[in-house]
């Protein structure tokens, strides 16, 4: 998408800012934004606002990142000291730097094997907006072979995670993509969209039908927070709603798996 050029510099201004520069975030991101909230706020400002409002939960910087060249260094010299067994450690700390998958530390020897046990263990598994879970991967026991391709527009992490795939020789690619405007076109197994799917609702009411229809997969696992980052707020009813209102009219046989603090929602597409 090429941003009108009224807009360019407002785009620049955006992703040059103290909070965003350096992030790679893709450009036709935030115009994307800018066209979706044209001609619904009073005046220029709030229509600013509205916008870097969106792209706040977008980002969600809030959730928390790593130092990424310190997280290259101890990714490095964890797998020359001692491969898979010394890099667990460095990756459950890497999870522990963001709020979705912190929360699901505690679980993670019995998390994935509980997935897979529905889904069988893929070939070809898509991680949507996957932040820092393919750090999850020394728990996952995929088949030899199998391709992990993750998706994300922050570009410092799509960078470590490749750096985390060269090194253990992972099959895939991380990927600078937004999946919205440009979901990827991979056929696969099992694809994951893990506590993203409330957001992008927020960015466009509506999208997640359009993206979860584009997606060519056997399993979509769609999962949401059963509660607000504090614990004050019960979210699963709410959260359930987005779902089924999304699937409606959709012939997707779909499981339930309800966990300490996250909803799975476990859609077969064919």
């Amino acid at each position: 998408m090429t941003p009108p050029p009224d807009r360019a510099l407002d785009i620049q201004r955006i992703l040059n800012s103290p909070k965003y520069r350096g992030l790679g975030i893709p450009p036709e991101t935030v115009a994307d934004l800018f066209a979706q909230e044209e001609g619904k706020h009073p005046n220029e400002k709030a229509l600013q606002k509205a916008v870097r409002q969106k792209l706040h939960n977008i980002m969600a910087v809030y959730l928390g990142d790593p130092d990424y060249k310190q997280a290259a260094d101890a990714l490095t010299a964890a797998w020359q000291e001692g491969g898979m067994q010394a890099l667990k450690p460095v990756c459950r700390q890497l999870l522990s730097a963001h709020a979705s998958t912190r929360e699901r530390l505690p679980q993670m020897d019995t998390f994935y094997n509980g997935i897979f046990t529905l889904t069988g263990r893929p070939n070809v598994i898509l991680d949507l907006a996957c932040a820092l879970h393919p750090f999850g991967l020394p728990w996952m026991k995929l088949p030899a072979g199998c391709s992990y391709y993750a998706y994300d527009i922050h570009a410092p992490r799509i960078a470590l995670i490749n750096h985390f795939f060269q090194l253990i020789g992972q099959p895939g690619a991380a990927v600078l993509q937004d999946i919205l405007l440009q979901p990827p076109d991979v056929e696969a197994d099992v694809t994951i969209f893990f506590k993203e799917a409330h957001r992008l609702d927020q960015r466009q009411h509506g999208a997640n039908r359009r993206l979860w229809q584009s997606i060519n997969t056997h399993w979509l696992l769609i999962s949401l927070p059963t509660s607000s980052l504090t614990g004050r707020h019960d979210l699963l009813d709410k959260h359930r709603r987005l779902v089924y209102s999304t699937l409606e009219g959709l012939d997707w046989p779909t499981t339930e798996l309800v966990l300490d603090n996250e909803i799975i929602f476990y859609m077969e597409k064919r």
